[in-house]
């Protein structure tokens, strides 16, 4: 070991007084050794893995709901198995209400008015008209003692949920209704044939029990979304006999609710790979693509191992569907259900075709899909997504039905396979299915609708508006983020970031087998940013403690130029060293190019680590020629702030801060 020499504390204290400013770049906070360094538990590994003993709860619902498409009005039943896995007694329970929202007196019409926090209905007399609430424990059933704060229900248990498999019932009926038009998430609209109803958060649903937090009891304020527990689900679903009803999971009596010509028509569609249709436009006024021209018809669902589920209803629906192909040999099947109005070549005749060609591609690169079917039903809300089903919007044409079609299916991956808090962490599904919308976009039909090619390739034109004054960090609750950045923080920066992840820090080897190792750990459960980070560490083999606090905790600033060239003892032939000075507080890997008199170029690629020590760092070249000019990022492969500083010539200022 080198001894070491000390400094007399005056001269210490002189380099402090009478030294330059601190620079902007500061390489200890962006390289803390401590920032994503913490302990494992029992239940979640250090690696970033679940646990030995890792545990979580489960709820499974039987659902009966009934339609009265002249009140528009939902009421139902729902019977909860709730399961205490958990090393925990459970004195009370807590069930989201989330219809609750819709009360004008809620806390989420209060803080964002009438129009919502994503500009959808949300202050009108709707909510939860909750009629009674029950529990069955040993046994023995008796009226629940409950309490409703705003979105949420608390049950009072005269005994406690006992723990590692204890079990309780809970029995509610209930009835809400529909607000015209998109009400967030949902919805009821007009159709030239008839209304169509999108019906989601149609049924009280347990609260999250989790070994970070307890009871995850945040209320359901609008930008927020869900968190939710796993379990199986059996519905029924009650409407006229002229409503066609699609729905999460597999309908389990088609025999009922189709026509016999309707079901010979699933089976074919069941084997073809293009899309066969199974009811026709010109059948929907025909009373006899209905099994039954009057009264009502139950239609019965059932969807295991999901988090939630939705359906769609009307008596306007044409349906077509086709098979999937899934990469363990396995078969689903697409379906699309949409007006007459809508049954046009640009748009929602493809609707199908852009289900299968997203639900196999993200089968493929990420994890197979879990579900028998895949329905995308037309809708008034803009772009929803549930297990197994989602809506988007009536009019959506060509790319922007593709579009929402891929982005809400590939949230069947975030969060439905992979459980986040979407109420906490929305960049954990949004920013996600963000990237892999990316990834699809350029597999589907040979980049037909790659929108984004030109912005992914040019990443100084997405700076300066992913780096605002103004931003919150991405690693913000979605409901404290500005209303304005919501679409930034939690879809497109966090999605850039897992692009640049991908293609300029870890490759796309490294970077495809680490998210499939996080989605393989993590299918059906509850991961947090951490288990992220650190999977994706553990299976890269890279520490990227610098990239998730510059990008995902705070709002760093990427800047670097080329600021100098001097060559050794003045002579070009023996070499020269290129001073590179980052100005911002975000750093990557950099390309450097090189050009030297007569037109040749010489590029270097320089890794992370020159930052570790500061913000400027001294490239040397074993050149013997004079050089012309120098290029940072000559690709515009980095989200820089100032690309006209990026380049040296001789002669030229330097642009600083």
């Amino acid at each position: 070991m080198k001894k070491l020499i000390f400094l007399p504390l005056a001269l210490i204290m002189s380099f402090g007084l009478f030294g330059q400013d601190k620079p902007a770049f500061d390489n200890h906070d962006l390289f803390d050794p401590l920032f994503n360094y913490s302990m494992n538990s029992a239940t979640r590994s250090g690696t970033g893995a679940p646990g030995q003993q890792y545990w979580q709860n489960a709820a499974n619902y039987k659902i009966n709901a009934s339609l009265d498409d002249e009140k528009h009005s939902v009421t139902g039943d729902v019977e909860i198995t709730y399961i205490n896995n958990s090393p925990d007694k459970l004195p009370f329970l807590w069930l989201q209400l989330d219809q609750n929202l819709f009360n004008s007196h809620s806390r989420g019409a209060t803080i964002t008015g009438s129009e919502g926090a994503v500009g959808r209905k949300m202050a009108f007399d709707g909510g939860y008209e909750i009629k009674s609430v029950s529990v069955e424990q040993n046994g023995k059933k008796v009226a629940a003692n409950f309490n409703i704060t705003d979105t949420r229900m608390q049950i009072r248990l005269d005994q406690p949920v006992m723990e590692k498999g204890g079990s309780v019932k809970i029995f509610v009926t209930y009835s809400f209704k529909f607000a015209e038009g998109s009400a967030l998430r949902m919805g009821m609209m007009d159709s030239q044939n008839g209304k169509i109803y999108s019906v989601a958060q149609w049924y009280p649903r347990m609260c999250v029990y989790d070994d970070l937090e307890g009871w995850n009891v945040l209320p359901y304020l609008g930008s927020g979304e869900f968190y939710l527990e796993y379990g199986d689900f059996e519905y029924n679903i009650n409407v006229p006999a002229s409503h066609i009803v699609v729905g999460s999971g597999e309908l389990i009596n088609p025999t009922e609710v189709y026509t016999a010509e309707q079901n010979k028509r699933w089976a074919l569609a069941a084997m073809s790979d293009v899309t066969c249709v199974i009811r026709t436009k010109e059948e929907v006024l025909d009373p006899n693509s209905r099994p039954k021209k009057e009264g009502r018809l139950t239609w019965k669902f059932k969807c295991k191992n999901a988090r939630d589920v939705a359906f769609s209803t009307s008596k306007a629906f044409v349906i077509d569907a086709a098979r999937i192909n899934l990469p363990s040999g396995k078969k689903a099947l697409a379906m699309s259900a949409y007006p007459v109005e809508s049954a046009t070549v640009d748009s929602w005749l493809r609707a199908t075709e852009y289900t299968k060609g997203a639900i196999e591609f993200y089968s493929k690169y990420l994890f197979e899909y879990s579900y028998p079917v895949a329905v995308n039903a037309a809708s008034s809300e803009y772009g929803m997504e549930y297990p197994g089903i989602v809506f988007c919007h009536h009019t959506s044409k060509e790319g922007g039905l593709w579009g929402v079609t891929s982005h809400e299916f590939g949230h069947n991956w975030f969060p439905m396979i992979v459980g986040s808090n979407e109420r906490k962490f929305a960049w954990m599904d949004e920013g996600f299915n963000t990237f892999i919308n990316f990834l699809a976009d350029e597999d589907f039909n040979k980049g037909e609708y790659n929108s984004n090619k030109a912005q992914l390739g040019d990443m100084h034109r997405v700076a300066n508006f992913m780096f605002r004054d103004d931003a919150d960090p991405i690693m913000t609750i979605p409901d404290v983020i500005q209303g304005k950045n919501l679409g930034l923080e939690a879809y497109y920066k966090p999605g850039i970031g897992l692009y640049l992840l991908r293609s300029q820090i870890l490759g796309e080897d490294r970077f495809d087998y680490a998210i499939k190792k996080y989605v393989e750990r993590w299918a059906f459960k509850h991961p947090t940013p951490f288990d992220f980070f650190k999977t994706i560490e553990d299976a890269s083999g890279e520490d990227l403690g610098w990239f998730w606090k510059g990008w995902f905790y705070k709002t760093y600033k990427f800047d670097i130029a080329a600021t100098d060239v001097r060559y050794n003892e003045q002579k070009p032939e023996k070499g020269a060293k290129i001073t590179l000075e980052n100005f911002g507080q975000m750093a990557f890997p950099v390309e450097i190019e090189v050009v030297y008199e007569g037109g040749e170029k010489e590029r270097v690629k320089l890794p992370v680590e020159v930052w570790q020590r500061g913000g400027k760092f001294e490239l040397g070249m074993n050149s013997t020629k004079i050089i012309t000019q120098v290029n940072v990022d000559p690709d515009h492969k980095l989200p820089d702030v100032k690309g006209g500083n990026n380049t040296w010539d001789p002669g030229k200022p330097v642009i600083r801060p």
